[in-house]
């Protein structure tokens, strides 16, 4: 299983992570995509439910072994799917 780790700093969450999902959706792949950066808080259920282009974002200040921890259990989920 693999995942995709994108930083978002220049406010193109919004674009690029749902043109990401739509690509490897193209190609047949079931990769995990996480989120972190500057991401504002009301966009995190546009990313998570409404596009569900990621399964996760962890904004600033998220410590790095709590999206350690999320991030695995992202992938054992997607395994059992």
């Amino acid at each position: 299983m693999h995942v995709i780790g994108i930083s978002s700093q220049a406010a193109g969450h919004k674009t690029l992570l749902p043109a990401l999902k739509e690509e490897l959706q193209k190609q047949g792949s079931n990769i995990v995509i996480v989120a972190g950066g500057v991401i504002p808080p009301q966009d995190y259920d546009y990313l998570m439910k409404e596009t569900k282009c990621c399964s996760a974002v962890f904004g600033p200040g998220t410590r790095i072994t709590d999206a350690a921890l999320e991030t695995l259990s992202l992938i054992e989920e997607s395994i059992t799917e």
